[in-house]
């Protein structure tokens, strides 16, 4: 079954994210925890981490249909040992909120070598980023976000991603977020059937299905290969339907939060009522 959401709105706090996902015909969503704009944020009250429980048994919503995203502003593979610390010290703290709202995966994009360090250099230090975390916290999955190799981020190839893991010493705590925009504008072909059966037999080979712990359902502005990270509304961009419509009739992707990010909320509820319309009974 497919669990189809969006990353929405925990304005006014936490408790609210999922009341708005519910209120697009969501089943599954995403939020940020905390202001993703700021370095350190006020911890989540008693009060709030209740209501948040609260409002994901009222709307239905269970911790496996529910992706945190964690602050833009953190870069596990910093090579500046201060930059580092400090981007280690925010990561945990995310890691921390989700223990406390009951969450079972944060996800997040690895980082950026800044060309300061060798790529390879950066992945060791993000995986060693992992690992301190995972030994601080329990229950609580690092799921690494692929990326389309925008400037110097990483992540953007599955042999990056499969580096990554082989590194975690918790295999059973670290999984991957493909993101739809970001694999295609990365070099993978999505468009043809040709292309999309080649990608993920690549992914199964080189990282593992096993590993999946969700999907960003969105359309891509920007040309295959670009390696520039503009989303678009589903169908207006350069992917157009058809992938949606097979990843909608994949089974490899059932029982995982698949989230929108399309930069049109006002059509999310759309969007939602499209994907679904796509699987074929």
């Amino acid at each position: 079954m497919k669990y189809i959401g969006a990353h929405v709105s925990a304005a006014g706090g936490v408790e609210n994210a999922p009341v708005n996902a519910s209120a697009i015909g969501a089943k599954a969503f995403a939020l940020f925890t905390k202001n993703q704009r700021q370095w350190i944020a006020p911890p989540l009250s008693e009060a709030s981490i209740a209501k948040f429980k609260e409002n994901c048994a009222i709307h239905g919503f269970e911790p496996w249909q529910i992706l945190p995203h964690d602050s833009y502003l953190i870069n596990l593979g910093h090579p500046g040992n201060d930059e580092l610390a400090k981007s280690r010290a925010a990561f945990l703290d995310e890691m921390q909120r989700c223990e406390q709202l009951g969450l079972d995966r944060l996800n997040f994009h690895p980082g950026s070598h800044l060309k300061l360090i060798s790529p390879e250099e950066s992945l060791k230090i993000i995986a060693e980023s992992i690992n301190i975390t995972l030994d601080k916290t329990k229950g609580v999955t690092a799921v690494i976000e692929n990326t389309a190799g925008q400037g110097t981020n990483l992540g953007h190839n599955f042999e990056q991603l499969s580096f990554i893991i082989d590194r975690v010493e918790d295999k059973s705590r670290v999984g991957v977020c493909l993101d739809t925009c970001h694999t295609f504008t990365a070099g993978y072909d999505l468009i043809t059937p040709e292309g999309y059966e080649e990608t993920f037999k690549q992914f199964h080979n080189t990282v593992g299905f096993q590993y999946l712990r969700g999907i960003h359902l969105n359309d891509s502005m920007k040309p295959l290969g670009s390696h520039v990270d503009r989303h678009d509304s589903i169908g207006k961009g350069f992917l157009g339907t058809d992938v949606f419509k097979r990843l909608m009739n994949d089974a490899r992707f059932d029982n995982i939060p698949l989230i929108l990010e399309t930069p049109d909320e006002d059509l999310w509820a759309m969007e939602i009522e499209i994907l679904y319309g796509m699987i074929l009974q």
